[in-house]
């Protein structure tokens, strides 16, 4: 294959393989993501055949992956992040501190050195937020409170892995790192505790600015785009944020791109625009996700399960077996409920992309054997293909302990998880207002103006964005003959009179004027002065010829409206000038 067009084969091949063997696996009542991960292994380099460009399949898994990420952000108000901190943050941290210490213990049983188990150990830990969201997803669990538990215990684990990451190259050598192999170690003289405060200032930096100035400057952005009235603008405008603020959030903060994207989604989902944008970022959500499977599949080498079964084995049970129980022991200890701990075991029994950074991370220092990676590879395949059967197993035992212990499983917990449930409710009856407010808005406008109602309902809600508030006065001239178009008025209360031939027309609440000249393109012919204090929605010139041509049923309506007033004016100058030619005489 020509190497200009590496990329276009890559893709194509990635999900034609994907789209067969999703939906034969499919029809085998399998996941379609074991159907991803069997494509990915047909294409990588381990098996007979095409061999796709393995390189840029991952950074495609890694698109795939911002905009997941951003999608969750979205969807996951900062709220319920905090929401949730009582369970995830000690959660989080406790399991991973256990499941390291599992891993150096696994690794010391194959005679590796400490630095190899910790590595092995964390990389083992970590859960795919990706896998999980897929996961939750199908089931319809995203929004219940053990979901929203599930998805922040996750992200305070890729917190915890952005900063392993960071420790791992400063603690190379004191962890026994061949360190003319360690190409990412620190100098010598470098100190342990001023990389770790750099690390946390970034980090720190980095959520301050998407807290305080992200809210004001993305909303903003985005308000401004979707005036345009362009659907391809505001869709290319949603990827330029999210994978923009994902690469600038790697490259000066040191943050992943998925946390990056994460918390570009967590700024634009407090503002009015975040539907639109979840909307028009779902398809390419959805089509690049697939790539992280496929990728998952390239990576993996299918001799080692034969080659070194049984730690094969080991690996698998520790993510599957002891993840699963420390999260399930460690939500129960915290006094939630045993459904909640079995839905957080079945969400950490699978491992993923940050898995395969620190594997990585690991082999270039020199702290890890390459059969480490193969290893961790193994078990992130094979954990993500039996997912499904883990969620199947803890749904049936949170069945069976609601018939062996009804009591426990009613009761255990229930103070903390009401609690919970309390807050989250909470957070969601702000987030429904704000949209019901905004509907009402939008009723209330279409009930002042039935000609707007020629609007389809997916456009409505542009006529926010589109229209400007505007006030006046008793005696205020609004409009004046001979000045340039600048816009059209809509009356949404108070009354005005229209000075035109020597005559005036009142008009009142629900009327609209200036859109003569507009439609003209010629200068104002009449004055328009108030007569009561008035509001008025005030639709720009530009906004104006914009929205009436992707509207034409609303322009031919505003034109019929504009013609039969401009008859009338000559109707009425020509009774006048009748009127004073007999009075002449």
């Amino acid at each position: 294959m020509h190497q200009d067009f590496t990329l276009i084969a890559t893709i194509a091949v990635c999900f034609v393989l994907a789209s067969i063997c999703g939906y034969l696996a499919d029809r085998l009542r399998l996941p379609p993501l074991v159907g991803y991960l069997v494509a990915g292994i047909m294409i990588g380099p381990f098996t007979p055949g095409f061999v796709a460009d393995s390189g840029l399949a991952s950074q495609l898994a890694e698109m795939g992956i911002i905009l997941l990420m951003f999608g969750v952000g979205l969807h996951f108000s900062a709220s319920d992040l905090l929401a949730v901190r009582g369970v995830a943050i000690p959660g989080a941290i406790g399991q991973i501190v256990l499941a390291t210490l599992l891993g150096v213990g696994i690794a010391s049983i194959w005679g590796w050195s400490l630095g190899a188990g910790i590595v092995l150990g964390l990389s083992l830990s970590v859960a795919s937020t990706v896998v999980l969201l897929k996961a939750l997803e199908e089931r319809n669990l995203v929004n219940t409170p053990s979901g929203r538990v599930a998805v922040g215990w996750l992200i305070v684990e890729d917190l915890a892995m952005v900063l392993a990451l960071v420790l791992l190259p400063a603690l190379a050598e004191v962890l026994g790192a061949d360190t003319s192999a360690a190409h990412g170690a620190e100098a010598g003289g470098s100190s342990l505790l001023l990389t770790l405060a750099l690390t946390l200032a970034k980090v720190a930096v980095f959520a301050a600015l998407a807290i305080f100035l992200g809210p004001k400057v993305v909303p903003w952005v985005l308000t401004k785009v979707a005036r345009t009235g362009s659907r391809e603008l505001f869709t290319l405008s949603v990827l330029a944020l999210a994978v923009g603020i994902a690469y600038g959030s790697a490259q000066v903060f040191g943050v992943s791109f998925a946390l990056g994207a994460f918390f570009a989604g967590l700024v634009l989902g407090e503002s009015h625009l975040s539907h639109k944008a979840a909307a028009e970022s779902l398809p390419l959500q959805d089509a690049f996700s697939v790539l992280f499977f496929v990728s998952v599949g390239m990576l993996f080498d299918p001799s080692v399960i034969v080659e070194d079964p049984l730690d094969v084995l080991g690996v698998l049970a520790l993510i599957m077996v002891g993840k699963s129980v420390i999260g399930f022991l460690i939500v129960i200890l915290l006094r939630y409920p045993v459904s909640m701990g079995l839905m957080v075991a079945g969400s950490l029994a699978q491992i993923g992309e940050f898995s395969f950074i620190l594997a990585a991370l690991g082999l270039g220092l020199g702290l890890m054997p390459s059969e480490g990676k193969d290893l961790v590879l193994a078990g992130a395949l094979l954990s993500i293909t039996f997912n499904p059967l883990v969620f199947y197993i803890t749904g049936e035992l949170q069945k069976w302990v609601r018939l062996r212990w009804p009591s426990v499983a009613a009761g255990y917990g229930r103070a903390n998880h009401d609690v919970l449930v309390q807050e989250l409710a909470r957070i969601r009856a702000i987030q429904e207002a704000r949209d019901e407010a905004r509907h009402v808005r939008i009723q209330e406008l279409l009930a002042t103006f039935p000609l707007l109602s020629l609007v389809p309902p997916d456009d409505q809600e542009e006529l926010l964005l589109l229209f400007r508030p505007a006030s006046a006065s008793p005696g205020e001239r609004v409009i004046r003959t001979g000045d340039r178009a600048d816009g059209m008025y809509f009356i949404s209360s108070g009354a005005v009179d229209v000075r035109v031939g020597g005559r005036a027309i009142r008009l009142e609440a629900g009327s609209f004027f200036g859109e003569m000249a507009l439609l003209s393109g010629s200068r104002r012919t009449a004055d328009v002065i108030a007569v009561d204090f008035c509001d008025f929605q005030f639709l720009e010139r530009r906004d104006f010829t914009q929205f009436m041509a992707r509207h034409p049923e609303l322009r031919a309506a505003v034109d019929k409206m504009a013609h039969e007033r401009i008859e009338a004016n000559r109707a009425a100058n020509a009774v006048a000038e009748e009127k004073g030619a007999e009075a002449a005489k």
